[in-house]
């Protein structure tokens, strides 16, 4: 009788605890802000919570899910029946086209987490030709171009951008310009200003980069310009983009990058020697002496005739992993010592971009 009274007390305890918790409402969770132009600059929505708990409620953090969204909250505890806010405002300079963020409040409610969002499309507002007393050297075809190459530079997740070259119809018949892109790269999104381009007229081929659907590391994606209808994929007519995405680290706490992975790998890797005509299977390991599991992204070498195949399952706490290497060589590999750049992408916030030397000898 006595251990049931005892479990009665305890279970009235906490029913009486579980009433006392902060209970946090909002007055939406979802906030669609349409179409917004990029010149217009920065957005802003404001949600509305209400403590319909019995004891004073508190939000401890408020985080987005990139750089682009700033959230300011109520920052003092908010009375049963009381209401705070949270304003959320969005900057869509350099990144257009659609896009959802994701806000996630940490407090002491009965929900400990909760997340709201935000979405839209930004319209791009139009480039501005640069200033420059340059003529179009480069030609491809009839069409002549300020250039044949982009360089986004290093780019965070989240942190879109768009740049263009400019090109001119130097010539005295209409010409018509079009983008030829591969379906593998749809995180580029290409924009002819003027399709048909007169004689003396000048256009912009714009190229947006989504970072968000774009793969972690260095990426250089194979964009064509097909000038009046001619789908030439040689590299004359081919434009040369190139950036490096970075993972979004930003949004860690202090406790979660002291349990982050810690890759630890050799910076220097003697393959060894090959025979011409013949494959070389190797392999580069990697070990993890953080606490979260270690997940490999990529292996990039720029050498074609170099393959890498990365873990498909992450590397626990204290284990190894390997990346499996595949060198090529044919009948016109010059005998030498060669040395390629392997740059491996990971989830180690500290050290997320390694790279790694090969060597290796062709006989």
């Amino acid at each position: 009788m006595k251990h049931v009274f005892t479990l009665a007390v305890a279970l009235l305890l906490a029913t009486t605890a579980f009433g006392q918790t902060p209970v946090i409402t909002f007055d939406k969770t979802t906030h669609d802000f349409g179409k917004i132009n990029e010149a217009d600059g920065r957005v802003t929505t404001i949600f509305t919570f209400k403590n319909e708990g019995m004891s004073p409620l508190v939000l401890s953090n408020v985080r987005a899910s990139c750089g682009c969204t700033t959230p300011k909250w109520t920052r003092e505890p908010i009375e049963p029946g009381q209401t705070g806010e949270i304003t959320v405002t969005y900057n869509p300079s350099g990144r257009p086209g659609r896009f959802q963020k994701t806000i996630t409040i940490t407090s002491n409610a009965t929900e400990a987490t909760t997340k709201l969002y935000i979405k839209g499309e930004v319209i791009p507002k139009p480039a501005q030709p640069a200033k420059s007393t340059n003529a179009y050297p480069i030609k491809m075809g009839e069409l002549s171009l300020k250039s044949k190459s982009l360089n986004f530079g290093k780019l965070t997740q989240g942190n879109n951008r768009m740049l263009y070259i400019e090109y001119a119809n130097q010539t005295d018949k209409p010409i018509t310009v079009d983008v030829l892109l591969e379906n593998e790269y749809s995180y580029i999104h290409p924009y002819v200003t003027l399709p048909i381009v007169a004689p003396n007229e000048t256009g912009q081929l714009q190229f947006a980069l989504q970072t968000d659907e774009a793969p972690i590391g260095p990426i250089s994606p194979k964009v064509y310009v097909m000038v009046n209808n001619n789908k030439d994929l040689s590299d004359t007519y081919q434009i040369a983009l190139s950036a490096h995405i970075n993972e979004d680290f930003s949004h860690l706490s202090v406790e979660e990058r002291q349990q982050s992975p810690i890759v630890e790998v050799s910076k220097e890797v003697e393959l060894g020697t090959v025979i011409r005509g013949k494959k070389l299977m190797t392999k580069l390991t990697l070990t993890n002496v953080g606490i979260n599991p270690l997940y490999v992204r990529r292996a990039v070498v720029s050498d074609p005739n170099i393959h890498c195949i990365v873990p498909r399952t992450p590397i626990k706490s204290g284990r190894k992993g390997d990346i499996k290497i595949e060198l090529t060589t044919d009948a016109n590999t010059a005998i030498a010592q060669y040395a390629r750049v392997l740059t491996l992408i990971t989830n180690d916030p500290n050290n997320p971009v390694i790279n790694v030397q090969l060597n290796w000898v062709v006989k």
